[in-house]
């Protein structure tokens, strides 16, 4: 529950002279007042401040309400190619994120649609029909996505699963009243809870229907809108669906929305009866499949068995394509039979399953990994025999970060400093960050740049006093590492690294240390045991580090609890070093790496991602790079890694580890970390002893150049200079103009209240 506001809180003015579009501040005023008590029914003697929060949102959603419609008007009438992209210790807690309701979002009941499940299919004269199914319906709720000071809002569009029809009262007679709640549960489960394991596959039939629902209720709407000429029209008028490609591009985000396949097929072969090679051509040419990772656990493979009762409809489907498939493979390659399984839609195991990742390749036009490395990687080993068949499909689209949120809103002090030299028109075109590099050696901007740094890293300081009860060393470098807690992303090769600095300054407590915040945070999959004993080992070496008088404040280790999105726009731009220490060649991309770089961290890390072009970018000089490279992780794979070779020959190393198997990190519990050391020492996949020492010694030129800061503020220059390539803005662009065939448009319409 909110606490009421403090006098010394109401009498605060709320900032509103920087929301874009706000001319007159008394006008927002009165809305807000008004949004208070009519909307809320609330006076300023009881609000909360979840209160003035919704009041002030709605008052902001009221500003744009009608640059919404304008922008649906305006596509509607110059009927533009659209793209539905992404169609997709601690104690852990659930986040119950609608329990009070969202002022942002629109429900959309009159566009309700049904989805179906399970029921059988009839093979009739008449064509193919999938009967006797369960319905649940889908109903839109959209959300105001505005451009940036071009009056364009567009609309995310998310789906809420809702019971078909009210209960029949006379059940309640016979007893069936209680069933009746809980089939209406059941339905709307659907939507009730998000499977929050990445990076991991678990079949289960809940996330199946998860998937499908959101995919068949976002065709029907596609379709729907691709039929309605006007705005607000209810009449269809473009009847002939062989356009839909000149119109729709459809980016599979990952093969979660893989389903968009079989069941734009089923729209159009069995509702709109077009012929199968007239349909997959629509499809094909609609639909393009982004990858978003190598690792093997993480690509989805389900059950023939489930979707044979799930999608009886969809599983015949995915068998003609493929059989079509497979007899273009056969010609290409006669008597390959190997090629054939490999290549294969249909995994024959135990366990009949179907290959979701080899489906969006087949169905789409386009296929792109997402750094260049990432994208160089899928078509050498995952996708290589794809490759070799269509290699015109096979794209790279390195990911990117807006600029608006990830500088100008959550580092106003820097974007403000950088404004000074060069405008503000980097805003909307982060290229011109390479004007930067003509004041690398400008005493003022050095001190500028290394004076926002301070400030933010103050104000982190306070945050984490006030929040997490921790006091800091805001003169101590903030070294930090925040991502999904993960074996591959390594931050157990963070936690030797801690432990190593924390021996050594016990051995020579008198030497001139560099003095270190390291701060580690993310959040792990509920399921995944070893990332939940990594998060208790991380506040484990916290407990001991940060209580022992001999370190002081030259050491400190915080965990950072429940890491989100307004955490991030804090740390990030307080960090002095990212830490982006992945194996070579497991991490796709990374877009939290960019983020660092923007608000003038140094990257400590491997060859891995983004990494790679990043170094290429501000100077490989400019940013700490160790370790295997791809090449040489792919030859340890050959000739075998040997955990207990390194454990033996390197003394830190085996000092390390011996504390944490011996228990000196859990003396209540010795033995607590037992399964973390035998992962280590016996099945490590990621390789983490293997680059240690390369860590260990890129870590010493870290200490010894923060203690120079003009020589690391000049590099965090070139960092800061080298980000151009890394605004979502490009990206998006290159997604535009290479895969969906448009040309991306800047153009601005006219406010609602400008004559049109």
């Amino acid at each position: 529950m909110a606490k009421p506001l403090t006098d010394q809180d109401k009498r605060k003015q709320i900032s509103v002279r920087g929301l874009a579009g706000v001319e007159n501040v008394s006008d927002l005023k009165t809305n807000f007042n008004r949004h208070l008590h009519f909307t809320l029914v609330k006076d300023r003697n009881v609000a909360t401040k979840r209160d003035y929060y919704f009041a002030l949102a709605n008052t902001v959603r009221d500003h744009l309400v009608g640059r919404w419609i304008r922008t649906q008007q305006h596509y509607y009438e110059k009927d533009p190619k659209v793209s539905s992209g992404n169609m997709s210790p601690q104690v852990e807690e659930a986040d119950d994120w609608l329990r009070y309701g969202n002022p942002w979002e629109k429900a959309r009941p009159e566009y309700m649609r049904p989805v179906h499940f399970y029921g059988r299919v009839d093979y009739t004269p008449e064509g193919v029909k999938w009967v006797d199914t369960q319905v649940v319906l889908a109903l839109p709720y959209d959300t105001p996505v505005p451009g940036y000071r071009n009056n364009i809002v567009n609309t995310m569009r998310l789906w809420s699963a809702k019971a078909p029809c009210d209960f029949n009262l006379k059940d309640f007679n016979v007893g069936g009243y209680i069933q009746a709640v809980l089939d209406r549960n059941l339905a709307e489960n659907i939507s009730r809870v998000l499977y929050p394991n990445d990076n991991f596959f678990e079949g289960k039939e809940l996330r199946l229907k998860q998937e499908y629902f959101v995919v068949a209720a976002t065709l029907q709407d596609i379709i729907r809108r691709f039929k309605a000429s006007k705005f607000g029209s209810t009449e269809f008028v473009r009847l002939d669906l062989s356009t839909l490609p000149d119109k729709v591009a459809i980016q599979l985000n990952d093969t979660h929305p893989a389903l968009a396949i079989p069941e734009l097929m089923r729209i159009l072969v069995d509702i709109e009866e077009l012929t199968w090679e007239k349909a997959w051509d629509i499809v094909v040419r609609t639909c393009a499949y982004t990858n978003h990772t190598v690792l093997p656990e993480a690509l989805e493979r389900w059950p023939v068995d489930l979707f044979k009762n799930l999608l009886p409809r969809h599983l015949d489907i995915i068998y003609e394509i493929n059989k079509r498939h497979l007899e273009r493979i056969t010609k290409l390659y006669p008597g390959d039979v190997d090629r054939l399984r490999r290549m294969s839609l249909i995994e024959e195991a135990d366990i009949k399953k179907i290959n979701m990742a080899h489906l969006c390749i087949v169905g789409s036009h386009a296929v792109n990994g997402v750094a260049r490395i990432h994208s160089e990687i899928i078509k050498e080993t995952v996708f290589k025999d794809f490759y070799e068949v269509d290699p015109e499909k096979f794209q790279n689209k390195t990911n990117g970060i807006t600029p608006r949120r990830w500088l100008v809103m959550c580092n106003p002090g820097l974007a403000e400093v950088i404004a000074e030299r060069i405008g503000e028109d980097y805003i909307r075109d982060l290229d011109q960050l390479k004007q930067l590099l003509d004041f690398v050696d400008d005493d003022t901007f050095i001190r500028d740049v290394a004076k926002v740094k301070q400030e933010n890293k103050m104000k982190f300081a306070a945050h984490l006093e006030e929040y997490y009860k921790v006091k800091i060393n805001p003169n101590s470098m903030f070294d930090v590492q925040v991502k999904r807690i993960h074996e591959y992303k390594r931050q157990l090769l963070n936690c030797l690294h801690i432990i190593t600095l924390y021996n050594r300054i016990k051995m020579e407590p008198n030497k001139s240390w560099t003095p270190r915040t390291i701060m580690i945070g993310g959040k792990a999959a509920p399921g995944y045991h070893t990332a939940k004993m990594i998060i208790k080992l991380i506040t484990s070496i916290g407990d001991i580090v940060n209580n022992d008088p001999v370190v002081g404040d030259r050491l400190k280790v915080i965990f950072l609890e429940n890491y989100r999105v307004t955490l991030a726009e804090k740390i990030i731009p307080a960090s002095d070093l990212s830490e982006q220490i992945s194996t070579a060649g497991t991490e796709a991309s990374g877009t939290g790496n960019m983020k660092f770089m923007l608000n003038g961290a140094l990257t400590i890390g491997t060859m891995d991602g983004a990494n790679v072009e990043m170094a290429e970018e501000a100077g490989e000089e400019n940013l700490f790079i160790f370790g295997m490279r791809v090449n040489d992780v792919e030859a340890m794979d050959k000739k075998g890694y040997d955990a207990a070779s390194y454990y033996n020959r390197i003394p830190e190393l085996k000092q390390a580890m011996d504390q944490i198997s011996g228990g000196f990190f859990s003396p209540g519990q010795p033995d607590l970390f037992k399964d973390l050391v035998s992962m280590l020492m016996n099945h490590d996949r990621f390789k983490v002893f293997a680059d240690y020492e390369a860590y260990i010694k890129c870590q010493e030129k870290v200490s010894a150049l923060y203690k120079n800061p003009k020589e690391w503020t000049k590099k965090v220059i070139h960092n800061i200079a080298g980000c151009g390539k890394f605004s979502s803005d490009r990206t998006i662009s290159q997604y535009a103009r290479e895969i969906w065939g448009m040309e991306p448009s800047l153009e601005k319409i006219a406010a609602p209240d400008d004559p049109r």
